[in-house]
């Protein structure tokens, strides 16, 4: 069996996937029931933001609404009804589509643009590789190569900017100045074709979540604008057709929400991204430093070899982690290549490789997200969607869930690469050519597990949002991580210190939740 590399990875994916045993297809949607929300939580306008501030509120505050009874309102009234006595078949699933909310929505939305462009770029004639270009998205290779720190930053940014601007139209609604009923509250004549509630409806917050969501994936996807924008369009549609907003509640939204993106799309510009591939005199000092602290350093196992993936990724800002957290919870170093600590390493990942079984191979292939897929990142967070689903949130509250767990795993990426590339290791199957992996062999170094970093942090902030399940969210993290050990592409040690560091860097993401006026 010949050696998987990261480059051949496509193919491998495209044969896994017709197994029984194979990873979960991404293009599958979780069934969501339209229901009304158990508690509309009219107090998340107090809550504490994750990076607005009060002068970002007050900067971005709505027009105040025109009253109930005035005549542009009653116009704006009559028009629903217009519409309502018209509809399609086209817009009647328009409104069943997004009726059962719209975080979860949006999720799913990008989970799916995540595995698009999760593919890494093929290599030039002359063996070196090109680097997709955010200023020309459409050539190729195409812009971006969500792999999983790139995946991890955008579903931050994304359910952070929507959570924030979320809680910014929460504010507005119950302010009394702003206070104003939906549309089917105010006019008995008004169908309510989605669930009801007595949240206000200025500003709408499907429009908020449209303007919000849309223009920060835009940003991060800018060869899927057109599907974006039409995505956009749809929900603030749905929710005229539907008799939840006029239009000037959505008006009010997509201003806000758009706003509040602006905002974000400001921080990604500065949060050190650009400057995560470095150069190859650096990525030479990164390997002359594992080779004077007495190691085999890293190489890439693809033909030709590929560049290192992200290896600054390191200097990306964090949310909840300062840069001297992320020193401070740097694991010790692995054992050095040569030492007998390793050889024991080596020879379990070796036996592994050579006795893998049908049990194990199924683990493998449930949690190995690699090319074409949604990653790790997006893994738990389809995992998230059920429980949240189940939990009948409120948008905002939703919004919350998905944010806390995307901080850590963005924290989580941050520091697990600041750790593979301190230590530059190199992983078992360069150490001994005979070992075989049974997936395919990511391009960066060893120590640490981005599998058991990645789920560790995610399963404790799930377990802090759904304590009655934690333990099994612990779980599913112990046999994502040991599922990289199985399938031969990571040593004992890596999966182990891994599973430590998600979980100490989840800890930052639980204490900032722990005081941001929610609850639990």
């Amino acid at each position: 069996m010949k050696l998987k590399t990261y480059s051949t990875i496509a193919i491998l994916f495209f044969a896994l996937v017709l197994l029984p045993m194979s990873c979960k297809d991404v293009s599958t949607k979780e069934v969501l029931v339209a229901q009304a929300p158990t508690n509309i939580d009219p107090t998340a306008g107090t809550w504490t933001y994750v990076f607005l501030t009060p002068a970002n509120i007050t900067a971005i505050a709505p027009a105040l609404p025109t009253a109930v009874t005035s005549a542009a309102y009653l116009a704006e009234l009559a028009k629903i009804k217009d519409l309502q006595s018209k509809l399609t078949n086209a817009q009647r699933q328009a409104i069943q589509y997004w009726s059962v909310g719209g975080v979860l929505r949006w999720n799913q939305i990008f989970r799916e643009l995540v595995a698009r462009y999760n593919l890494p770029p093929a290599p030039n004639a002359d063996g070196s590789y090109p680097a997709p270009d955010s200023e020309n998205p459409f050539q190729d290779p195409a812009f971006p190569f969500s792999n999983p720190p790139y995946a991890a930053r955008a579903y931050s940014y994304v359910t952070v900017a929507q959570y924030d601007a979320l809680k910014a139209a929460w504010n507005y609604k119950y302010l009394p100045a702003y206070n104003r009923s939906a549309p089917y509250k105010v006019d008995a004549g008004i169908q309510p074709l989605m669930p009801q509630t007595d949240l206000p409806a200025y500003p709408s917050e499907d429009a908020v979540m449209s303007g919000a969501a849309a223009d920060m994936l835009k940003a991060l996807f800018p060869a899927a604008v057109e599907e974006i924008t039409r995505k956009a369009g749809e929900q603030r549609n749905a929710a005229l057709w539907a008799g939840k907003a006029t239009d000037s509640d959505i008006a009010a939204g997509l201003a806000l929400g758009k706003a509040v993106a602006a905002l974000f799309v400001t921080r990604a510009g500065g949060d050190g991204m650009k400057a995560a591939i470095g150069t190859k005199p650096q990525w030479d000092a990164l390997k002359a430093n594992a080779t004077n602290r007495g190691d085999i350093a890293w190489l890439s196992q693809d033909l030709p070899p590929r560049p290192p993936m992200l290896p600054f990724f390191s200097g990306v800002k964090c949310w909840s982690m300062t840069p001297q957290n992320v020193i401070d919870v740097r694991p010790a170093a692995p054992p050095l290549a040569n030492s007998s600590e390793m050889a024991a390493e080596i020879a379990e990942v070796k036996y592994y490789a050579d006795n893998i079984d049908r049990d194990r191979i199924a683990i493998v292939h449930k949690w190995a997200d690699g090319v074409g897929t949604y990653t790790p990142p997006g893994h738990w967070n389809d995992i998230a969607e059920e429980y949240i689903r189940d939990a009948n949130f409120s948008e905002v509250r939703a919004a919350r869930a998905f944010a806390l767990i995307n901080m850590a795993l963005h924290d989580a990426a941050v520091s697990c690469w600041d750790t593979k590339y301190f230590y530059f290791n190199a992983r078992a199957v360069q150490l001994d050519p005979s070992i075989k992996t049974t997936t395919g062999l990511p391009n960066f170094p060893s120590y640490v597990s981005g599998h058991a970093t990645f789920s560790a942090s995610a399963a404790t902030v799930l377990g802090y949002l759904f304590p009655a399940h934690a333990a099994d969210f612990t779980t599913m993290s112990n046999e994502a991580s040991m599922s990289r050990l199985y399938s031969a592409i990571h040593y004992r040690k890596d999966c182990v210190t891994g599973t430590d560091l998600g979980t100490k860097v989840a800890g930052y993401t639980v204490n900032f939740a722990n005081t941001d006026g929610a609850g639990n």
